[in-house]
């Protein structure tokens, strides 16, 4: 049996069973390579945690609070002493192959300037999900402010107009299962989404690579706890996007884009809402952006990220 050479760490608020399930193949698969199983609760209120159990090389840290997915992440890798550290979400569950498969990539010589490793996820239904994305430019994220990206999606910074049938160096890897083995972390400014665009980034422009293997597998419900909060998931995501377009983007870029995520983007949004006849999508749409229009000052005057 190969010696550990990786700590997992799993995010948890309100997964309930999701986790169970997650925690149960990390262990089930672990091929002898899994040194130690670190989960971060955010301060869930579903006695999530209390379904896993005591178990050897499990650590589970209550924060009592939701710190958010950033902060929780660095808390839960500071923990860890391997090689490597799997980011992986509750409403992930890894198969037998999956660890093996990517430690070995990982660990061949000419691999030695990738940081990030992602795998190929397979979603409820059977399918593989569309998971990598571009580092957005400033035209690809008014791209998707406009909702051209809807029609042409490759303009955009998803790259939903690949098949992810085939291994390749990518920008950016999605943070549901994320091999890290640089030293750093998550900008905690993100309370969640981006967060882990913005550490791909940060690696790429420090000269590693990020490569998604389709040779290995795991699955991945998508969405998680987050379903249950639609509307303040999207004001997260649209806060997090302007987080990110002023910390890594030009700044005349960033205000116009800005402007049309304010003004634009939420027009947009209600046609494609009404067209579909979905109206709680415009209601959570409206709710999101109240949200995002009452942080806004906060943000502009006093710097306030959350």
């Amino acid at each position: 049996m190969e010696s550990p050479i990786i700590d997992v760490v799993v995010v948890n608020w309100n997964a309930g069973l999701q986790l169970r399930a997650c925690v149960d193949s990390i262990f089930k698969n672990s091929s002898g390579l899994i040194r130690k199983v670190i989960v971060i609760d955010n301060g869930s209120n579903d006695n999530s945690c209390a379904l896993l159990g005591e178990r050897e090389n499990l650590e589970v840290v209550l924060t009592g609070e939701n710190l958010g997915f950033a902060t929780a992440c660095n808390l839960g890798a500071s923990k860890g002493k391997a090689e490597y550290i799997l980011f992986l979400n509750p409403d992930a569950e890894l198969y037998e192959e999956t660890i093996g498969s990517v430690v070995r990539f990982m660990n061949r010589s000419e691999n030695s300037k990738v940081g990030v490793c992602g795998v190929q996820l397979i979603d409820e239904q059977g399918q593989v999900s569309r998971s990598c994305a571009r580092f957005p430019s400033s035209a690809r994220m008014l791209m998707h402010t406009m909702g051209v990206d809807r029609i042409f999606p490759a303009l955009g910074y998803a790259m939903t107009d690949w098949d992810h049938l085939s291994s390749r160096p990518v920008d950016h890897v999605i943070g549901a299962f994320y091999v890290f083995k640089l030293v750093g972390g998550f900008d905690e400014r993100f309370f969640v989404y981006l967060e882990d665009l913005d550490l791909s980034y940060r690696i790429s422009c420090s000269g590693w690579s990020s490569f998604y293997l389709s040779t290995a597998q795991a699955f991945h419900a998508g969405g998680g706890a987050s379903r249950q909060i639609k509307a303040r998931r999207l004001f997260y995501s649209l806060r997090s996007r302007l987080i990110y377009i002023f910390k890594n983007l030009p700044t005349v870029s960033a205000f116009l884009i800005l402007l049309s995520s304010l003004f634009f983007e939420p027009v947009i949004r209600s046609m494609f809402s009404m067209v579909k006849l979905s109206f709680p999508a415009l209601r959570e749409t409206w709710s999101a952006y109240l949200m995002l229009y009452r942080w806004l000052p906060k943000w502009i005057f006093f710097n306030a990220t959350r």
